[in-house]
């Protein structure tokens, strides 16, 4: 989750998950992850197999270098493991003008790249190209966002009073691993509870789909928030590594 200060930044990642750090330094954590789910406990603890074990048994077998190729599907099955989309009130409150404030969590990605920017602007991020940011929502595996929607007492909806406030997005392989981006939240509407409900939701979807690899980028600022929902650095001591042009 960004604040709307800017700082180096730091990879928070659950067990079985790749550390990585931002622009220019890496800052070794360690953490666990854990998510209720009704009467459920979801649990991301560590596999019997080391992390690199893990990521290799979909390619090697008996210790011999063997692709093992994967089963076939059909393009219904493969669009069967798409997430789903949501849409729900996450919360409603009375503003002392009478007015009704809805805040509406959405997994469908309608997102405004225009009202994204402003977004993006509102945190401190530096502005990037629209043609690559609607890219990377395009190409993402799921895209969560929370929009504010204002009525009147009546129930009607005003005009232009909807507006976006947050939004996180997942990249995936479908099968092993995903990586959470891009969290923020209007800093008019942070401190309650907003991004935290953004991270669970993306985490739950994720697990459903049997991807448990899961890892993020965090600024350095916000790490004890990704701890208190779960999120362990650097386990079993594995450093991210980036790679950058020298030019």
């Amino acid at each position: 989750m960004k604040t709307s200060t800017s700082s180096s930044l730091c990879a928070i990642i659950p067990v079985n998950c790749i550390l990585n750090c931002s622009n220019q330094l890496a800052y070794p954590c360690s953490f666990s992850l854990k998510l209720s789910r009704g009467n459920r406990v979801l649990k991301v603890s560590q596999l019997k197999a080391s992390f690199w074990e893990s990521i290799r048994s979909g390619l090697i077998k008996n210790n011999s270098t063997q692709v093992i190729e994967p089963p076939s599907s059909t393009p219904q099955e493969d669009e069967e493991q798409e997430p789903l989309p949501e849409e729900f009130v996450l919360v409603e409150k009375t503003l002392p003008d009478g007015t009704i404030e809805q805040i509406i969590f959405s997994s469908g990605g309608d997102v405004d790249i225009y009202d994204l920017q402003s977004l993006c602007d509102k945190v401190g991020w530096p502005r990037r190209p629209l043609s690559k940011l609607a890219a990377a929502l395009r190409n993402s595996y799921m895209v969560a966002t929370l929009h504010s929607i204002k009525k009147s007492a009546a129930g009607e909806e005003l005009d232009n009073e909807k507006k976006l406030i947050g939004m996180a997005r997942a990249t995936s392989d479908h099968a092993f691993n995903a990586t959470i981006w891009d969290v923020l939240v209007d800093p008019s509407y942070q401190g309650q509870g907003l991004g935290k409900a953004l991270i669970e939701k993306i985490i739950r979807a994720l697990l459903q789909r049997d991807i448990g690899n899961i890892t993020l980028f965090a600024d350095s600022k916000v790490v004890e928030f990704y701890r208190n929902l779960g999120f362990e650095a650097d386990p079993e001591g594995i450093k991210g590594m980036f790679w950058y042009p020298r030019f």
